[in-house]
């Protein structure tokens, strides 16, 4: 690819990578002030949120991994799929073996999507607005220890997931910021 089809195609990942990131700042809050009015106990609504968070994800990485062709990232957004999956499949039954459970599970998807988050946003460099993503990947890499150290506490509870929720979609939000000026093609 030349210099002068490169700026386009980059300009429009950028943009395409905008969109998504605001969409998922919009899901991120939405769902976390849903989960705020569960998060005491798990009850069906708790459950289903926790596994739809993840889902979306899987949705999200997909979304980005078309988007993404052209930065090489792809690959590891495809495991992110698959990791994001998993996470959902174990949520829907560690539901029914109650908190400790599920921290245990939404703690090691943490670490795992933590890790590729970390990556994905290094390898984006050159695009900008990637900053946001790679600190966000750190910080759910420790996170998803605290919740694992979490569930073995005297009464755990899902409020920490929603402490999890906000902090990323305002990663999400300065992305989006951030990458508003290379989908101008500036």
């Amino acid at each position: 690819m030349t210099t002068a089809t490169a700026a386009p195609a980059l300009s429009r990942t950028a943009a395409a990578l905008r969109r998504l990131y605001l969409v998922r700042f919009v899901f991120a809050i939405g769902w976390a002030l849903v989960m705020l009015t569960t998060a005491n106990h798990l009850g069906p609504l708790a459950a289903t949120l926790l596994v739809l968070y993840p889902l979306f994800d899987v949705a999200a990485a997909v979304v980005d991994a078309r988007a993404s062709r052209s930065t090489g990232s792809a690959a590891l957004l495809y495991a992110n799929i698959a990791v994001s999956l998993l996470a959902a499949a174990g949520l829907a039954v560690a539901a029914s073996s109650g908190i400790p459970a599920v921290l245990r599970v939404w703690g090691a998807w943490a670490v795992v999507a933590g890790l590729i988050q970390l990556v994905v946003g290094i390898t984006r460099r050159g695009m900008g607005g990637q900053w946001p993503m790679i600190l966000s990947g750190g910080i759910s890499v420790l996170a998803g220890g605290s919740f694992i150290a979490g569930a073995s506490a005297d009464a755990p509870t899902l409020v920490n997931a929603i402490g999890y929720a906000v902090p990323g979609a305002v990663f999400f939000l300065i992305s989006a910021l951030r990458l508003g000026r290379t989908a101008k093609g500036n």
